[in-house]
């Protein structure tokens, strides 16, 4: 009985399955799916280029955005162009076809800015309380037996307790800066970019989705193009709850 209200709940909040996984369809005879340090991948070749792409992670968040690892490789004896903006995703439902937009770095990097403001802003109140705190250290009132109350003040706690406050200041405006520029600097060595390939090679980096709309906990479908030059790479993707 225990384990029937375990999966009722389940079933009430839909919150059991918290992460999805993803397959690949191959939809051509020039593509072929294969295993990747475990996670499945999908080689798609065209006259003139060579796409290997895997999901990023193992398991995607539900309603999370999808991203992808794409390799890219010049087959030709001429410089091809790579560009975000020829990149097209479109999820399938019910017989629709739904854009799902392309997360470029240019907005990515925007959206690292603004979360470093309202961390920034965050930051900057806790460190206006510890100086209020500190400010009102040293401080405080006393009642004697004979009930005679007032006030005192000592200036050696008072110093402590500022000198205390600012160390805590500087170390959490530190910690704010630092995460600010690790999450840029991932955002620079990892997202793909527009880029051109000289023959034979290689070039390649992370690509982000907009989240598909949800398909009841089903499997949601849709499709990647990934356009290299003249060549199309038309890449299907099945994406639902993990272990189904």
């Amino acid at each position: 009985m225990r384990n029937l209200g375990v999966v009722a709940l389940c079933a009430m909040v839909a919150g059991c399955v918290t992460a999805e996984t993803v397959q690949f369809r191959p939809s051509n005879p020039q593509q072929q799916s294969l295993i990747r340090d475990g996670q499945p991948a999908l080689v798609s070749r065209q006259k003139n280029s060579l796409v290997l792409v895997r999901p990023a992670s193992r398991q995607i968040q539900t309603n999370g955005r999808p991203v992808f690892v794409l390799g890219i490789n010049n087959l030709s004896r001429q410089p091809i162009d790579f560009r975000v903006s020829q990149v097209e995703a479109v999820q399938h439902v019910a017989g629709s076809d739904f854009e799902m937009k392309v997360v470029t770095y240019e907005m990515l990097v925007q959206e690292e800015r603004n979360r470093q403001i309202v961390a920034a802003v965050l930051t900057g109140v806790a460190a206006a309380g510890n100086a209020y705190s500190a400010s009102q250290a040293g401080r405080g009132h006393y009642t004697t037996p004979s009930g005679r109350t007032g006030t005192f003040y000592s200036p050696t706690a008072a110093v402590i307790a500022q000198n205390n406050a600012a160390v805590q200041n500087e170390t959490m405006i530190a910690a704010t800066v630092e995460s600010g520029q690790r999450n840029m600097a991932a955002l620079e060595q990892s997202v793909i970019k527009d880029n051109t390939l000289m023959p034979a090679e290689w070039y390649g980096g992370q690509l982000h989705l907009a989240p598909p709309t949800d398909a009841g906990g089903g499997s949601k479908t849709y499709t990647i193009v990934i356009t290299i030059g003249t060549d199309r790479h038309v890449i299907d993707v099945a994406q639902g709850p993990a272990g189904v």
